[in-house]
């Protein structure tokens, strides 16, 4: 009646498996350091600063690229703040 899968296919050679399991160990090995150089702190903090630098453009600057005054003396005017508070309670202290 139906004959099995494995009548109609033929069985492996040792050079074809041999060829098959190199390629896999050269695939993972490929995966393995790319997975290494990714997870490298260098890297990771490497792209950390470019992904702020992106928010902070985003940020200051329109679609044109041009400067959002506004958004930047907002910024400055709250760092200033808390520097003098900072500043004033350290005074305050001594």
């Amino acid at each position: 009646m139906s004959q099995s899968s494995s009548a109609s296919t033929p069985a492996p050679t040792i050079a074809s498996l041999d060829a098959e399991l190199t390629a896999r160990r050269e695939r993972l090995a490929a995966t393995i350091d790319e997975l290494v150089e990714k997870a490298s702190p260098r890297n990771i903090i490497h792209r950390q600063a470019e992904a702020a630098k992106a928010r902070f453009a985003d940020v200051a600057t329109t679609p044109e690229g041009e400067l959002r005054v506004e958004r930047l003396a907002v910024v400055v005017a709250v760092v200033t703040v808390v520097g003098g508070i900072v500043v004033y309670r350290r005074l305050r202290r001594h």
